[in-house]
């Protein structure tokens, strides 16, 4: 976890030990022995600093909270219950990658960078004929529900409020645009109609948003999202695996990190790959 993110996760968990109290800022500095200038300094948005030991150390006893959740090593609630029996937990009835729990745990992880291996396309970059096309095998899912689930995500990455970096193969963004596997069938219109949106989102939203694509000859991974330090999940079809142990996310955060630097297309070249699929599809109505 990098050092600003424990720093706003201490800030968060110590406003949810202050509001369980009942109490005022003031009076809650003076329960756990700390000056009040020193606590409104820690609760600043600024604050980039972590307490020193006492200080945890003091408001962990007075309160009974485990200092490890303070500071985010656990993920436990703040009574500091054992984590280890929550640490995977196994979600099931996910009847597909765009289930409405993925956009609680989104919203749950505003002012986190959240990384992203989308099952085929990224969702906020579909367009509602993609969208009803995709899942219209879902029998349990709502394509409106759907639709309103993808136009929320773009909304909340509009307000910018977590950066957002998502890695696709290569292979599966040029499979698409020749309308190869889980495409095959879809209308020619659909898949240039998508091209073009996916090319000025990805304008419109960069540098929040950076789209990475690697070789899948040389690396592959599983759907997965990683929200920041709140959890991370993995999609194995038709259910999740959702890991809240802080080992088990910084794992999944670094093979994150391996497609990243393994990418051979960054994200300001994405956009030129995108067009030029877009023009062939234009001039010749296929992909060579």
């Amino acid at each position: 976890m990098r050092r600003q993110e424990t720093v706003e996760l201490f800030r968060t968990r110590l406003l949810e030990v202050i509001a369980r109290t009942g109490l005022t800022r003031s009076a809650f500095a003076e329960k756990v022995g700390m000056d009040r200038s020193t606590l409104s300094q820690l609760l600043a948005p600024d604050n980039d600093r972590l307490p020193r030991v006492e200080t945890l150390a003091s408001i962990a006893s007075a309160e009974q909270v485990s200092i490890d959740w303070l500071v985010g090593l656990s993920q436990g609630g703040p009574l500091g219950a054992d984590i280890l029996r929550q640490s995977v937990q196994v979600e099931p009835d996910a009847p597909s990658p765009a289930d409405e729990r993925l956009a609680r745990w989104q919203a749950e992880a505003a002012g986190y960078k959240i990384r992203y291996v989308p099952t085929t396309l990224p969702d906020l970059l579909k367009t509602d004929r993609i969208i009803a096309y995709e899942y219209r095998q879902f029998a349990t899912v709502d394509p409106d529900q759907s639709l309103e689930q993808s136009q929320a995500k773009l909304e909340l990455q509009r307000r910018s409020e977590s950066e957002i970096e998502v890695c696709n193969s290569v292979q599966a963004v040029e499979g698409f645009a020749r309308g190869e596997g889980v495409w095959r069938g879809l209308e020619l219109e659909a898949r240039k109609e998508q091209l073009a949106r996916m090319i000025a989102l990805a304008d419109e939203l960069y540098p929040a948003f950076r789209w990475f694509l690697y070789d899948s000859r040389n690396r592959y991974s599983a759907p997965l999202t990683v929200f920041g330090a709140k959890r991370a999940v993995v999609y194995v079809g038709q259910m999740y695996f959702v890991f809240n142990s802080l080992d088990h996310i910084r794992h999944l955060t670094k093979h994150f990190d391996d497609l990243i630097r393994a990418a051979i297309v960054q994200p300001p070249a994405v956009i030129g790959l995108l067009e030029r699929l877009l023009q062939e599809l234009n001039e010749t109505g296929r992909i060579t």
